[in-house]
């Protein structure tokens, strides 16, 4: 059980430490997408098929896949373009509003009941981020992108359901990871059109970069993270992972000094966010022990 725990807490920090290597990889966010996701979904291919751990699916599944993998890619790309246009820290700020449009569109896409409580401590997030942008407004369109990231993900963590219950996730994240590649592929020329690109090859060091963000901070994290699975919950993977801006703020104000750039708004904004992240982790905790008090009266 430890050793899942560590598992799970490194695939978590791996998650924040993608922020600090698209700082690093000067790419334009198009193209730093393009490349992470081809070298993952190439290993992946490679590792899952040798290891038996990638599923045969009707056409329609991976077409399906394909489509969500596009709405992943373009979810990536407006989190590193968010990065460049302002900071790590306010990306993943915007970032962590993702369970906030979760809350507002599960109930229209799957038909459930809408969940109050995630929508106020959403509506709570969204107040920090506003604070931000009302009085710090050098991060406009860095935050107009963060929050189109995190809109972008709460689509793609919304169609998978659907998918996760019957199909196992190396397959699902392959197939999803191709979709993103093939679809960026075919649209970059288009985009080019509209905004030209400064270059097409990374430099040496970003090469070694791109291979540390695609096998290390992709694979071999999914990887921590399906291994963690089999000793841990999927509630408690998926609490932990609300950890991750956290780790990639504190990584930022440690390697880019980002705690002297931003403002006073900043912190007030990511406090009342952070406030949030706190009453949800309560809550889910509360909720968790509650079900196996039931569970065991049942019993």
């Amino acid at each position: 059980m430890k050793k899942a725990f560590l598992q799970l807490h490194m695939a978590v920090f791996l998650a924040g430490f993608t922020g600090i290597l698209g700082k690093e990889i000067h790419l334009g966010a198009e193209l730093l997408v393009w490349y992470r996701l081809a070298i993952s979904a190439g290993t992946m291919w490679i590792l899952f098929y040798f290891t038996k751990k990638l599923k045969r699916l009707p056409l329609k599944d991976i077409m399906k896949l394909f489509g969500i993998g596009f709405v992943a890619a373009l979810h990536w790309v407006t989190f590193y373009a968010s990065i460049k246009e302002s900071n790590v820290s306010v990306a993943l700020v915007c970032f962590s509003s993702v369970g906030f449009f979760t809350a507002l569109l599960e109930p229209v896409m799957l038909r459930v009941p809408i969940k109050w409580i995630e929508v106020l401590l959403g509506l709570l997030v969204m107040v920090g981020i506003y604070v931000i942008f009302q009085f710090d407004p050098r991060y406009k369109t860095g935050i107009i992108l963060g929050i189109t990231c995190a809109v972008l993900l709460a689509f793609v963590m919304i169609l998978l359901r659907e998918y996760v219950k019957r199909i196992n996730p190396e397959t699902i994240l392959t197939y999803q990871l191709s979709g993103g590649v093939i679809s960026l592929t075919l649209l970059l020329p288009l985009y080019w059109q509209f905004f030209p690109a400064g270059r097409l090859l990374p430099s040496l060091p970003e090469w070694g970069w791109l291979l540390v963000l695609s096998w290390v901070c992709s694979v071999w994290a999914f990887q921590l993270t399906t291994n963690s699975l089999k000793k841990l919950t999927a509630f408690t993977v998926n609490l932990t992972f609300n950890l991750e801006p956290v780790y990639g703020i504190i990584m930022a104000f440690l390697f880019y000094h980002e705690n002297e750039v931003v403002g006073k708004w900043f912190f007030v904004g990511a406090a009342l966010i952070a406030a949030s992240l706190v009453i949800h982790f309560v809550l889910l905790l509360a909720k968790e022990r509650m079900n196996k008090k039931n569970a065991n009266s049942l019993s």
